[in-house]
Parts: C-alpha cells; sequence; structure tokens
C-alpha cells in the first residue's frame, strides 16, 4: 500500500497569490485519494500579502494562519495537513519542510538568510530544503539559479509551470546530481484542480509528523511520483530543449552544462 501527498499548497490567507481558504481544498484531496497535504505558504521574502513591519511574533502567527485553519478542517473530515513553507530569493524558490511554528518564533533571523545560511540551518534543525520548479521561466524571473550545494531535493514535477519542458529540465538536472526529487501541484485556487495538474509523491509509510516527509527526502525514499503522462520526458531532442532555456543560469561552483550534461559535482557558494 502507498500513501499520497500533496507537497505544494497555498492559501489565500498567507500568500498574496492564493485564491482559495485553506479549507475549501480539504473535500477535493480527500476525494481524489489523498492521504495529506502540506501547506507551503510565501514565506517573509516571497508573495506574502502579511505586513513586513509587524512584530515578529505576530508576524509569524499570521503567516501560519493559513495552515493552522487548513488543519483544522482537515482534522473534521479525515486529511492530514501538514506544515512547511516557500522562500524566495532572486526569482528562485525553496520549499521547506521539518521547522514549525513554534521554530519560527524563536528564530526571526530566518527571515534575513542567504541560500546557504537556510540549507544549513534548516538541516541542522532536522529539515531539508527542495528546489522549487528550478527552470521555471515566468515573466516575474530574471535568472535561472542552479546550485545542487544548497538543496536536498529538486521538485521535477510542478503543476503550475506552463511549460512542461520545465519539468523535464528538472528532472533530468536532478538525475544527473544524484539528487532526490519530488512532485506537487503548486495549486493557488480550488478552481485549479483538475487531474492533469494535480500532483503529488507516493510514500511506502503513512506520514505521523512532517519529520516523516524530511526524512524520506533524507534517504531517498521517495515511493513515487503523482504527475500527468510523460510529464517529465523529453519530446524533442534533449539538447534542443536546452538550449531553449531563455532566461541566464547562474551555476555557483559550477557551469551550466557540466550540470545539465550531468558533469558536474555537489559543490558551489
Amino acid at each position: 500500500m502507498s500513501y499520497l501527498y500533496e507537497t505544494h499548497l497555498h492559501t489565500r490567507q498567507a500568500s498574496s497569490c492564493g485564491i482559495s481558504e485553506g479549507y475549501e481544498y480539504i473535500e477535493k484531496y480527500r476525494d481524489r485519494g489523498y492521504t495529506g497535504i502540506i501547506v507551503t505558504d510565501h514565506f517573509f521574502n516571497g508573495n506574502t500579502p502579511i505586513n513586513r513591519n509587524l512584530p515578529w511574533r505576530k508576524w509569524v502567527n499570521r503567516f501560519c494562519q493559513g495552515y493552522e485553519d487548513t488543519r483544522e478542517e482537515g482534522e473534521k473530515r479525515g486529511l492530514d495537513v501538514f506544515f512547511g513553507w516557500e522562500e524566495t530569493f532572486d526569482g528562485d524558490d525553496y520549499l521547506i519542510y521539518g521547522l514549525d511554528k513554534a521554530w519560527l518564533l524563536e528564530h526571526p533571523e530566518s527571515a534575513r538568510w542567504t541560500r546557504r545560511e537556510q540549507y544549513e540551518t534548516v538541516g541542522r534543525y532536522g529539515g531539508c530544503v527542495v528546489h522549487a520548479h528550478p527552470f521555471r521561466q515566468h515573466y516575474y524571473i530574471n535568472r535561472i539559479y542552479l546550485n545542487p550545494a544548497v538543496v536536498d531535493a529538486v521538485e521535477a514535477a510542478n503543476g503550475g509551470n506552463h511549460e512542461q519542458s520545465y519539468d523535464a529540465l528538472a528532472m533530468r538536472y536532478a538525475e544527473n546530481l544524484a539528487l532526490p526529487v519530488t512532485a506537487g501541484s503548486d495549486i493557488h485556487d480550488i478552481d485549479q484542480f483538475e487531474e492533469d495538474t494535480i500532483f503529488g509523491v507516493y510514500l511506502e509509510e503513512r506520514m505521523n509528523t512532517i519529520a516523516d516527509y524530511v526524512a524520506a527526502i533524507r534517504t531517498n525514499r521517495i515511493a513515487g511520483l503523482k504527475m500527468s503522462p510523460g510529464r517529465c520526458d523529453f519530446h524533442e531532442d534533449a539538447d534542443s530543449v536546452v538550449r531553449a532555456i531563455r532566461l541566464p543560469v547562474d551555476c555557483p561552483g559550477g557551469r551550466r552544462g557540466d550540470i545539465l550534461g550531468g558533469r558536474s559535482s555537489r559543490h558551489g557558494d
């Protein structure tokens, strides 16, 4: 038996781009056979509606409201709900799993992390960092940032990507570097709930806490990805897809060709 989880979900309460309240998702995911969902609203430097001038404790309380409302509804309707967040740097986004509200309340410095500080600190406290949709080329992104030294895994399939090739490139990137892969819907609106864009991961054991998901990533025990057929496949010559990357690519400690061609090692700034 396997258990299906949504890993990338936004609520209206804590993500400016969110359309639906967290509770609205519960019945849809439960009826589609999901065991649970992870709420990953946009964090301090991302697309959050929460006033950054608030005192830290008040900011964290408001940030966690989307997750808490969703969890409360999940408990009523039989769907497990877990906590994470998504942080943004220079257009590159990272999904953080394994730390909780109590931890955030004691660590206001998390709002000022560099990428490396984020990776090292999250890992030190038992969490993990997943590079979200690394090859996305939407209008608000100025460059692609690839540094496998500051992530534990790669989100290879993202239901919010407009072009399937972005996911094919993410899978190739992860496979070349032997990084674990995940899949998530990146859902913002219940009206986006369609079979070909609702993704997730399968685990062989049911999650009791978010630490179980962290362990599955760290030990590369994701049992499978739920995604539309062929989502991470190249449907044309692979080199031509790579050449279709329209944005500058920043690869600290390595070259773009090496990382996408499989000759890079895990190092960088």
